[in-house]
């Protein structure tokens, strides 16, 4: 199928639609924006519910300490913001006032990793996985596409406990468009066979990690595809079933290869079942303004860079 013909959606746009869907079905849900829903795509929410809708202006830390005292009340609060910013300045009170008492707040953290593009190395988030990983009973998702993230932001809605939800700023391809799609927090899914290596990837990877399987079947490798939308708690039984037949595993995100998705693969797989393992991703670099396709391709996280990657890894094991 040419690209123009496959259907492309932000993740972004999946959370404001989600929301504003949950919002008709329990009004308990409110949702909390740092001066920028019209970019986190909360204006959705807000143009049905305004009434639920807190702008808590340029204050990210503040309004989380907010969002921990409607989850306190019996509220089930979004706070909405970039990543950067969501996870990255107000760190400190998600673990404290969020964290710590374990309360009902859902993080919704838009514009993560390189694909925001020219806004620059300062809001290209790419250390949020690894920073909300570490903090006890988080739960971390980022979801491949539209329809995963919004099955991602009910789930969240659903569960009873912290959230960190993780989308992208530009429209990436629909891959979970098929009839027996079947969302599970904390399991992960084989979205292509495969015997010869396993490639996990999360995000808007997933979609990059199927184009390059394509082009590794056409020099005889058979690529194994999976992807994890939960990257905390993480589907292990998945990941050793897959590690066990290939023997070879290969992770892709969009995120610093430190304490992301290949840190909590690396794990699993080293407690368990140790595997060679190629991690892809920011390789312990900042990122810089540019279009998000070429700085997708510039860093190898594109599905020509991830084949090229995969290729050199498969010549030392």
């Amino acid at each position: 199928m040419r690209d123009n013909m496959v259907k492309k959606v932000a993740t972004r746009e999946s959370y404001g639609n989600a929301l504003a869907r949950l919002g008709a079905e329990n009004k308990d849900i409110v949702v909390l924006d740092a001066d920028l829903a019209s970019a986190t795509k909360t204006e959705i929410f807000k143009k049905k519910y305004p009434d639920r809708h807190i702008d808590c202006g340029i204050a990210e830390s503040n309004m989380i300490g907010v969002a921990a005292g409607l989850a306190a009340a019996g509220k089930i609060p979004f706070a909405s913001s970039f990543a950067m910013f969501a996870a990255g300045r107000a760190f400190e009170q998600i673990r404290n006032s969020v964290g710590y008492p374990h309360l009902n707040v859902k993080i919704g953290a838009t514009h993560a990793g390189i694909t925001v593009g020219e806004d620059g190395a300062t809001h290209q988030c790419n250390e949020d996985i690894a920073l909300m990983r570490t903090i006890p009973q988080m739960v971390v998702m980022c979801p491949s596409d539209d329809i995963e993230a919004k099955a991602a932001v009910k789930a969240a809605a659903e569960y009873k406990g912290p959230v960190y939800l993780r989308f992208g700023r530009g429209a990436c391809p629909v891959i979970n468009d098929r009839p027996d799609y079947k969302f599970e927090m904390g399991k992960g899914s084989v979205v292509r066979e495969g015997k010869d290596l396993s490639i996990i990837a999360t995000g808007i990877c997933v979609a990059n990690s199927l184009e390059a399987a394509k082009m590794l079947k056409q020099d005889g490798i058979s690529a194994e595809v999976i992807n994890i939308c939960t990257i905390k708690p993480l589907d292990k039984d998945l990941i050793l079933s897959s590690a066990r037949k290939t023997g070879k595993v290969v992770t892709v995100e969009e995120h610093s290869v430190i304490g992301g998705l290949g840190s909590a693969v690396g794990d699993a797989l080293g407690e368990a079942n140790p595997v060679p393992v190629k991690k892809i991703g920011m390789q312990d670099v900042f990122g810089e303004s540019g279009s998000a396709q070429a700085l997708l391709e510039k860093y190898k996280l594109d599905g020509k860079g991830i084949f090229e990657q995969v290729k050199e890894f498969l010549k030392i094991v």
